[in-house]
């Protein structure tokens, strides 16, 4: 019925079926293995020749006698409007996130870098076919962008990675998705170490030796922290040029507890302990699970410009609010309301406006020079830690340099005066 042939050292088998000769490669070269394929591809030949078994409809012939008489389907095609493309994960994940899992600024840079991930990859692209290829191209499209006349940072780049990669961990563990996130190998350019921070001296000196490009010049500011007396100096030009009432005592507030823009938002009046001299902060950063607090203590110098502001606070429970009625706005208040992040820099920036401390970048600056003024001051590192809510050796390595008192006792106890 069926007879072998060896051809390039393997067997192959031929037969006839409804009048046509036919054959197959048994893929061996092995003649006992060959004479026993042989024998069950002519019983199931045999088997169909005499009505015992029928060909299912849409089936190989070839493949029927390979399988030996099993039929192996094919899953059914996934339809274009049942893949996981990158928009619907991008919905599911950050419509996870928007209960309150995650803090707005961090949503809203979630939400930028998946715009970035989209414009690589596209809206409709089955996350399920996603390869270290298409991740490499979107590295390397993103780093040919400009920044401030320069390319991405190497550091942006793999935060977008890394938000990509927490999304679909989160999807596998959904069962959204079944495998690994494929970044393993992934190359990034070579980053470069943040610069220290620097007094507004340090700085002012370095641009005046000349030879800076202004993106340069733009970076070296962006490492400023402002010493005690300079901080003084800023508290005392906003005082006396603050465009809401609010922002004076917002902003000793930040410069004397450290606190980000987000918690000096979230503080409440029922947070300050004048008595215990300490304020609650609740956190957002520090765990993903729940809500967290750190207490940090009160300064002399801000328990009195607190005092100060409660006694004309326009009411409600949140520490810095707004009046009902703003100067120059169009929203209609019929209560004190709490500070937007929008509000909190647009009066920043606004305060500063074209004065010499418009070189400040904004809230931030404040939580530096905090943490640059207790380090230099000779803090513990564990009650800067504690304050300030520093959790990676990273953070703590910035503002070792702030030591100098405890370094030049250091060298010295070595070589000598």
């Amino acid at each position: 019925m069926a007879s072998l042939e060896r051809r390039n050292e393997s067997y192959r088998i031929v037969f006839m079926y409804q009048g046509r000769k036919l054959g197959f490669s048994l893929g061996t070269c092995i003649q006992k293995t060959a004479e026993q394929l042989k024998k069950g591809i002519e019983t199931l030949l045999w088997e169909l020749e005499q009505g015992y078994r029928k060909l299912p409809q849409e089936t190989d012939l070839i493949a029927f006698l390979r399988g030996g008489g099993k039929v192996t389907q094919e899953p059914p095609p996934i339809k274009p409007e049942d893949r996981l493309t990158l928009g619907k994960l991008r919905d599911k994940y950050v419509g996870v996130l928007s209960i309150g899992t995650m803090e707005q600024n961090s949503l809203y840079t979630v939400k930028i870098h998946f715009k970035h991930l989209v414009t690589t990859l596209g809206e409709t692209f089955s996350v399920e076919s996603l390869s270290l290829d298409d991740l490499q191209q979107h590295v390397e499209r993103r780093h040919r962008k400009k920044y401030r006349g320069k390319p991405l940072s190497p550091a942006t780049l793999r935060k977008e990675i890394a938000t990509f990669r927490a999304c679909w961990n989160w999807a596998v563990d959904g069962g959204l998705l079944n495998r690994k996130f494929p970044n393993k190998n992934l190359k990034f350019p070579k980053d470069d170490e943040k610069p220290p921070f620097q007094t507004w001296e340090q700085i002012d000196r370095q641009i005046a030796r000349g030879g800076l490009t202004d993106s340069e010049i733009h970076d070296l500011w962006d490492c400023l922290f402002l010493d005690r007396k300079i901080v003084a100096d800023f508290l005392v030009f906003v005082k006396e040029n603050a465009t809401q009432p609010f922002l004076y005592p917002m902003v000793v507030f930040a410069a004397h507890t450290g606190a980000r823009r987000s918690e000096l938002l979230r503080v409440k009046v029922s947070d300050v302990d004048f008595d215990g001299e300490f304020v609650t902060l609740h956190e957002m950063k520090r765990s993903t699970a729940k809500r967290t607090t750190r207490r940090v203590p009160l300064s002399p110098f801000l328990i009195g410009v607190l005092k100060e502001w409660l006694e004309q606070h326009p009411g409600g429970s949140f520490l810095f609010c707004q009046q009902t009625h703003v100067e120059k706005s169009k929203k209609k208040r019929m209560t004190p309301t709490q500070i937007t992040r929008d509000e909190a820099h647009d009066h920043f920036q606004r305060t500063i406006g074209e004065s010499k401390w418009n070189v400040l970048r904004g809230w931030h600056i404040l939580r530096h020079s905090f943490i640059s003024n207790c380090a230099a001051a000779g803090c513990d590192q564990r009650l800067i830690d504690e304050w300030v809510s520093h959790q990676t050796e990273e953070q703590r390595r910035r503002y070792r340099h702030l030591f100098p008192e405890q370094q030049s006792k250091a060298i010295r106890s070595v070589f000598g005066e």
